[in-house]
C-alpha cells in the first residue's frame, strides 16, 4: 500500500505546466516560459569563481551539520546591515535550499493536529510540509483589493490553544505584494510564533521589505541563495531559529540531510561579501520587466488593482475569462504556447487568478504578451 502522506499529497500543478510544456518543446513548439519562478541570470562570476576554487581545493566533504562557520557569521553580518537585527551564528542552520529548511522548522515544531496559519493564496507547497508532519494548514483569505495583505483581525479569530505558528511571506509568491509594517509588529505581537519566508528579500523595487526579527524574537527565518544570487540549482538556504529549537533541528538535519554541499556554502560566502553590484544590476532588469509586463497585461484586459512591488511574479485576476485557472492554463499552453501558473495552484481563493513571472529576457516577455493577446482575440 501506498501512504496515505504521499497520496494525500496534490501535485506542484505550475510543474505540471512546465513539464507539458517541455514535451511541446521536445516536439517542435516554440514555448514562452512565464510559469516558473527561476531566475534566467547567469549566477555571479564572482560566486562561480568561489565554487570552482572550492572544488579544486578539495572542500568536497562534510561540514559541520549547522554549517560552515564563516558562513553563519556572514549571514549574521548580513542581516545586522540589512535590517539591524542581531542574529548569534549558533541560530542559524545552514540547507540545501530552503525547502528543507520549513520541511525541519515543521518537524521541530509540530505535534499531531496543531496548527499553522496560512494566508490563501499562498506558495503551493506549504500546505504540504504542514501536512507532512501531521499537521493541520488554516488558510486564511487574503484579497486582491487589499493587496493580498493579512488582515490581522482575521487572523485572530483563528488562532486558538493548537496554533504554533503564523506563515507569512513578504514578499510573497505569488503575488509579489508585500506586508506593511504595520500588519507584519500586529502580527509578531499575537502569541503563537512566526515563520516567515524571505526568500525574495532584496528583490524589492517599490517599499521596502522588512525581516519579522524587526518585531521579534519569537520567529523562525527562512531564506537562502536561489533566487536574489541567481543560484536555484545550486541549492543552499539557512533557517535562523530560537536557539531553543536549534538543537532538534540539527538532529533533523543530522539523520535526513547531514550538512548542506560543502563547496557551495563557500559559494554562499562569495554571494554575501561580493555580488552586491551583480544583484543591483539584476534587480535593476526585473524591475523594468515587472514595469513592462503590468503595462501590458492591464491594456489586454487583466485586473491588476495594486501593483506587485516584489519578488518576480504578477497575480492577474482573470476571472472575466474564465472560473478554472488549470484549464486557462493549459489552453493558453496549447493555443498560445505560453507557459502561465493558474492561480489554483495557489490555494482556493486563488481560483479565477494566472501567474506570470518576469525571470525571463523582456524580448520573451513581450512575445509572449503578443501570443497572448492574438490568443484573447480569438476568444472573442
Amino acid at each position: 500500500m501506498i501512504s496515505k502522506r504521499t497520496t494525500r499529497m496534490s501535485s506542484f500543478i505550475v510543474m505540471d505546466v512546465l513539464e507539458r510544456a517541455s514535451e511541446m518543446e521536445q516536439n517542435g513548439e516554440n514555448i514562452i516560459h512565464l510559469e516558473v519562478g527561476e531566475p534566467d541570470f547567469d549566477t555571479p562570476a564572482c560566486i562561480k569563481a568561489a565554487a570552482i576554487l572550492a572544488l579544486e581545493e578539495g572542500f568536497t566533504h562534510y561540514t559541520h551539520s549547522l554549517g560552515l562557520l564563516e558562513l553563519r557569521e556572514a549571514i549574521c553580518e548580513y542581516y545586522f546591515k540589512t535590517y539591524k537585527v542581531a542574529v548569534d551564528p549558533d541560530q542559524i542552520v545552514v540547507t540545501s535550499g530552503s525547502s528543507p529548511a520549513i520541511f525541519m522548522i515543521f518537524a521541530a515544531l509540530l505535534e499531531k493536529d496543531d496548527e499553522v496559519i496560512i494566508s490563501d493564496p499562498h506558495y503551493a507547497c506549504y500546505p504540504n510540509f504542514i501536512e507532512f508532519v501531521d499537521g493541520i494548514p488554516v488558510r486564511i483569505p487574503v484579497y486582491e483589493d487589499d493587496g493580498f495583505q493579512y488582515r490581522p483581525d482575521s487572523i485572530k479569530e483563528k488562532i486558538n490553544s493548537r496554533t504554533k505558528a503564523v506563515f507569512i511571506n513578504s514578499p510573497s509568491n505569488p503575488t509579489g505584494n508585500l506586508l506593511s509594517p504595520e500588519r507584519m509588529q500586529a502580527i509578531a505581537d499575537f502569541k503563537p510564533y512566526v515563520v516567515s519566508d524571505e526568500i525574495y528579500h532584496g528583490l524589492v523595487y517599490e517599499g521596502q521589505e522588512h525581516s519579522i526579527l524587526e518585531y521579534t524574537e519569537k520567529a523562525f527565518v527562512l531564506n537562502g541563495f536561489s533566487k536574489l544570487y541567481a543560484m536555484t540549482g545550486l541549492r543552499l538556504g539557512y533557517l535562523i531559529a530560537p536557539k531553543k529549537f536549534i538543537r532538534p533541528i540539527q538532529k533533523v538535519q543530522q539523520n535526513f540531510f547531514i550538512a548542506a554541499n560543502s563547496m557551495i556554502q563557500k559559494a554562499g560566502i562569495a554571494a554575501l561579501q561580493h555580488a552586491e553590484a551583480d544583484v543591483k544590476q539584476m534587480k535593476k532588469i526585473y524591475n523594468q520587466r515587472r514595469i513592462f509586463m503590468i503595462k501590458r497585461l492591464k491594456d489586454i484586459g487583466f485586473g491588476i488593482t495594486k501593483e506587485p512591488t516584489g519578488a518576480f511574479y504578477v497575480f492577474a485576476n482573470a476571472r472575466h475569462l474564465s472560473q478554472n485557472s488549470y484549464a486557462l492554463a493549459f489552453d493558453i499552453l496549447e493555443k498560445a504556447r505560453v507557459g502561465v501558473a493558474p492561480g489554483i495552484d495557489f490555494g482556493e481563493n486563488g481560483e479565477g487568478y494566472l501567474r506570470f513571472s518576469y525571470a525571463n529576457s523582456q524580448e520573451n516577455i513581450a512575445k509572449g504578451m503578443d501570443r497572448l493577446e492574438s490568443y484573447l482575440n480569438k476568444l472573442k
